[in-house]
């Protein structure tokens, strides 16, 4: 799991956002005014008139923080949960129109539901339609009159220095946001759901601030796009959120759709390793995955995948670190034949596993 943030049908699945896109043009689908437009000539105006220009390049920027705070705010909810006489409190996103949240798992845990409150003071009591602790993500729903739900962006187009924003309601305090930049991607993050765990892949890192009751808000880029969701503070000045990708998505749209991310399970515990010298340039790629155990009756062990195993590809694609398997562990690969390359005591060897279901059994 992270670590506890307190400690510092209508949607189509694919898109998991039934609007129109907003993100082209300009004006983000008229939700959002241009930014430049008739700003230039004051601009010059004011250096005409002897202003530093370092002042109008600060301005420049407390005008992309507000405008993203103006517009992402009011989509942004505190939420209160309740389990078993234990109260927790978190943040969530509202990224649809018919009232869909967006939060971490570790902010609802085992709670049915609980009360939103947004920042304009309306307070409506959500139900939790599906949690994925492997991902730390949960999608609860609200009231369908809620406010305009923000646009989801894709994390994916980050570099490393970009502004970001984060809106959530850090210690209860409603409507908050803090600014900074992009500090690194690709962080990884080991979760846990009993004695399964996921690696949560190209965790975004940021500098701008993150406190308690931040878990579940926004992290956006500068034209208002939900970029990621805050999780966790790793430490001052580091603070980090699941990213908003195409894996997201399909989580998304599964906890939408069936309140839950069924996955298949493969049986194999792997570590990267580097791909021998000799051997780097005839298979193209500089690291693969070592098997360290296989479980006795796994999808592996039938498929006859041996401990010292070196797996260089699954499913026709090149497989250098335990994200790569990760990814086709999806609903799709249950059951169905899953082709893997290994080199063994010198030779190429190919298998064919069939992953089944992740249940609690085999997990």
């Amino acid at each position: 799991m992270f670590p506890d943030p307190r400690d510092p049908h209508t949607s189509d699945p694919h898109t998991n956002d039934p609007r129109p896109d907003r993100h082209d043009g300009d004006t983000a689908g008229g939700r959002r005014p241009d930014r430049h437009d008739g700003q230039g000539g004051d601009r010059a105006g004011d250096r005409d008139r002897g202003q530093d220009p370092g002042g109008d390049a600060l301005d420049a920027y407390s005008r992309v923080v507000a405008d993203v705070a103006r517009d992402l705010t009011p989509s942004v909810a505190g939420l209160r949960v309740r389990h078993r006489g234990r109260e927790g409190a978190g943040s969530a996103v509202l990224f649809t129109g018919d009232g869909f949240l967006l939060t971490n798992a570790h902010v609802v845990g085992r709670a049915t539901g609980g009360q939103a409150a947004f920042a304009d003071g309306t307070t409506t009591p959500f139900t939790v339609v599906g949690t994925d602790p492997l991902s730390d993500l949960a999608v609860v729903r609200a009231d369908p009159s809620a406010p305009e739900p923000a646009p989801l962006g894709d994390s994916d187009t980050l570099v490393v220095g970009q502004l970001v924003v984060a809106v959530g309601n850090p210690l209860g305090l409603a409507g908050s946001v803090t600014a900074g930049v992009v500090s690194a991607l690709g962080r990884s993050l080991p979760t846990r759901s009993g004695s399964a765990v996921r690696i949560v892949e190209d965790v975004i890192q940021t500098d701008a601030a993150l406190n308690p009751g931040n878990s579940g808000g926004a992290l956006a880029d500068w034209r208002g796009r939900v970029v990621g969701v805050n999780t966790a503070v790793a430490g001052i000045g580091v603070g980090l959120a699941v990213p908003v990708n195409a894996t997201t998505r399909r989580i998304i749209g599964a906890l939408m759709r069936d309140g839950r991310v069924r996955r298949a399970y493969l049986g194999v515990v792997a570590a990267p390793v580097p791909v021998p010298h000799h051997l780097r340039d005839h298979l193209g790629q500089q690291e693969a995955l070592r098997v360290a155990d296989v479980v006795p009756g796994s999808p592996a062990d039938q498929a006859g995948l041996r401990r010292g195993d070196l797996v260089l590809a699954a499913a026709g694609a090149p497989v250098s670190q335990a994200q790569s398997l990760q990814r086709l562990m999806f609903a799709e690969a249950i059951g169905r034949p899953l082709p893997i390359t290994v080199l063994r005591n010198g030779a190429m060897v190919d298998v064919i596993a069939q992953p089944v279901e992740l249940t609690a059994e085999n997990a």
